[in-house]
């Protein structure tokens, strides 16, 4: 597969590049898991909407640039080149907005959609419970309508930005006889709301990636709701088939990732041609992200054209996750007892982020549901075979 650019996408490409070149900030910026880097990060997002950056693929009306997927892509591709700092609103920008706009009302569109591209309010995800992770047909936490609201009692956990967010987005039993995936209820919860408490959740770095939840007759608008009562399924599904697909990981930071491990093995070659695999991983590492590339490449070729996005988001999912872990595993070899460092000890130098990278890599097969379930769906739902 050869990709070939139009004469607007060289010129988009080289306008993102310019506005980059520009904003940057020349030093990096402090982890978005602590609450200077959080807000730090929140001040990014507002620079990138003063170019309307933060949400390219959004209509021109909403706030965004009306970029196609192939636009999207080359974006992400001068974010990732550029060394720009990580999206502390991805959850927003990335899941919910595109949900929104397939399933909201266009008050819900006017009231979150410019708040959520400028950074000004960040949302972090309500699905997991104690007793449904991957399964979120599971899910317990109650939502009863009482006249003009909910009332929320029960737990989330594992909710991602929570810890500082202003709001959150999740799935509710709305129906208290209802099992499995019916009767299940889409809300948006502010996170400041009465009754509700976060509870900071510990990542194996030590700071608070994550937040369980706690909700105790917490009164949420019915306005809240982004769907039918009841009918918050196809909705959730939606912002999970964004997350597995596309939008939640684009191939320019596995390319990123991969030209980074390269240029580590050559700077270690002497030590690591010591084992001839680590070369034969690097390459493949190489490799593997090309063709992720152009597997993403001719999926949104595909859905500009009006195809979609079904079951095999699971196994891009798949693919994105374990490349991950092992393109982050490969430079731990290289790296040998320097591996050991954080990006914060006074010795780590260039190389800390690569444990702190591994680390957070570990968690890939698990969010957005885990590959053990995606091996489900794909057995079941693309290849016929019978359930377990």
């Amino acid at each position: 597969m050869k990709l070939e650019y139009t004469d607007k996408q060289k010129s988009f490409r080289l306008e993102v590049r310019q506005w980059l070149k520009e904003h940057v900030p020349t030093e990096p910026l402090e982890s978005f898991d602590t609450e200077k880097g959080f807000q730090q990060h929140r001040q990014w997002e507002r620079r990138l909407n003063t170019g309307r950056w933060s949400s390219v693929t959004w209509p021109v009306e909403l706030g965004g640039r009306g970029c196609d997927l192939v636009e999207w892509l080359i974006f992400e591709e001068e974010y990732w080149r550029a060394g720009a700092p990580m999206r502390v609103n991805q959850n927003g920008v990335f899941l919910l907005g595109p949900t929104l706009m397939e399933f909201g009302s266009e008050a819900q569109k006017k009231r979150f959609l410019p708040g959520m591209a400028s950074g000004e309010e960040i949302w972090a995800q309500g699905w997991s419970e104690p007793g449904a992770g991957s399964d979120m047909a599971a899910i317990r936490t109650t939502a009863t309508r009482v006249g003009d609201h909910y009332l929320i009692n029960g737990q989330k956990t594992w909710s991602t930005r929570a810890v500082w967010a202003d709001w959150l987005f999740g799935l509710f039993r709305s129906e208290p006889e209802s099992q499995r995936h019916h009767g299940l209820t889409f809300l948006l919860v502010p996170l400041r709301t009465p009754g509700i408490t976060v509870r900071p959740i510990r990542q194996l770095n030590g700071l608070p990636g994550f937040a369980e939840i706690f909700f105790d007759d917490v009164r949420v608008p019915v306005e809240n709701r982004i769907g039918n009562d009841g009918a918050g399924w196809q909705v959730a599904m939606s912002t999970a088939g964004f997350e597995r697909g596309l939008m939640l990981r684009s191939p320019a930071r596995f390319q990123a990732t991969a030209k980074a491990l390269v240029n580590l093995y050559k700077q270690n070659r002497a030590e690591a041609d010591r084992d001839p695999a680590i070369r034969d991983a690097v390459l493949r590492a190489w490799m593997e992200a090309e063709a992720y590339t152009l597997s993403t490449y001719k999926t949104a070729s595909s859905l500009m054209n009006g195809g979609h996005i079904g079951a095999e988001s699971s196994t891009n999912k798949i693919f994105w996750s374990e490349l991950d872990q092992r393109m982050h595993d490969t430079a731990l070899q290289i790296l040998g007892a320097r591996a050991e460092l954080l990006p914060d000890s006074p010795n780590a130098g260039a190389v800390g982020h690569w444990l702190d990278g591994y680390l957070f890599s570990l968690a890939g097969s698990i969010y957005a549901g885990t590959n053990e379930i995606q091996r489900n769906i794909i057995a079941e739902r693309m290849l016929g075979m019978p359930r377990s």
